[in-house]
């Protein structure tokens, strides 16, 4: 594919993507529907062997892919990530904080240290995003933010109770930040996905007793009749990150199979 030519368009020619948890799932399908819409995008992942085959391969698709190290839950790797950007003197105007780790328990059994290392990752990383990219955005006079929240956000799941805490933090802080940065011409979104297939919700299946009953309870929460796919909820983020959603900021988009309005 000749570089100036583009799968799905050139919604994002000339625009700097940086994706957290880039390296695979939900993650990685937005980097390749940005990518393929034109965006230049940098995969930021904890999983750096991963995360540079990913990388590669999409450039021999043809694509602008980039990868550099990044733990959300680290202050300096998200500086370190952002000062490596700008030495490419690249300014970062699409953030998709996607990040997350999913570590059980109730509010009672979870752990201390359990507890804020998934607050630490899934809220504060997505916070540090923030506030790394919105100075970039400031610069290029216009930016758009896609945090990727969670179904869980809304409705109560037996033992996952620093997950939810995290995601519903995400939608107090996409909304909190659509009003501030506003006026900079930033828009703050988020993606609330149901069940998605992805390799974080297959590890959760190989750690329980019965995979196969706990896989059909799930499925039966969608009235759509199935799990979504990645590329489902990427499909929400490229809608949120491009000008077809330019009026569209401070709202929680949820992709979830209808799950949240089955009402049973």
């Amino acid at each position: 594919m000749n570089k100036n030519e583009h799968i799905g368009g050139d919604q994002l020619v000339n625009q700097v993507a940086v994706v957290t948890g880039g390296a695979e799932g939900i993650g990685l399908a937005c980097v390749e529907v940005l990518a393929t819409h034109g965006a230049t995008v940098i995969i930021a992942d904890i999983n750096q062997t991963q995360g540079e085959e990913i990388a590669n391969q999409l450039k021999l698709d043809g694509l602008d892919v980039h990868y550099y190290f990044t733990d959300v839950s680290s202050p300096d790797s998200v500086n370190q990530l952002f000062q490596w950007v700008h030495q490419k003197n690249w300014l970062v105007s699409i953030m998709i904080n996607n990040a997350a780790v999913a570590l059980s328990g109730d509010a009672v059994e979870i752990s201390e240290e359990r507890w804020n290392q998934v607050i630490n990752t899934n809220l504060s990383g997505v916070w540090r995003g923030i506030k790394h990219s919105v100075p970039d955005m400031k610069k290029v006079g216009k930016g758009a933010i896609v945090n990727i929240s969670s179904a869980q956000a809304f409705a109560g799941f037996h033992g996952w109770s620093a997950y939810a805490a995290a995601k519903g933090g995400i939608n107090a802080l996409t909304r909190q930040s659509a009003i501030e940065f506003a006026p900079d011409g930033i828009r703050v979104n988020a993606v609330a996905p149901g069940t998605i297939m992805t390799p974080m919700n297959e590890k959760i299946f190989d750690e329980v007793d019965n995979p196969e009953e706990l896989r059909q309870r799930w499925n039966d929460n969608h009235p759509i009749g199935r799990f979504g796919q990645p590329n489902e909820v990427a499909q929400a983020v490229l809608f949120l990150a491009t000008e077809q959603s330019s009026f569209i900021t401070g709202q929680i988009l949820i992709t979830d199979g209808g799950m949240l309005v089955k009402g049973d």
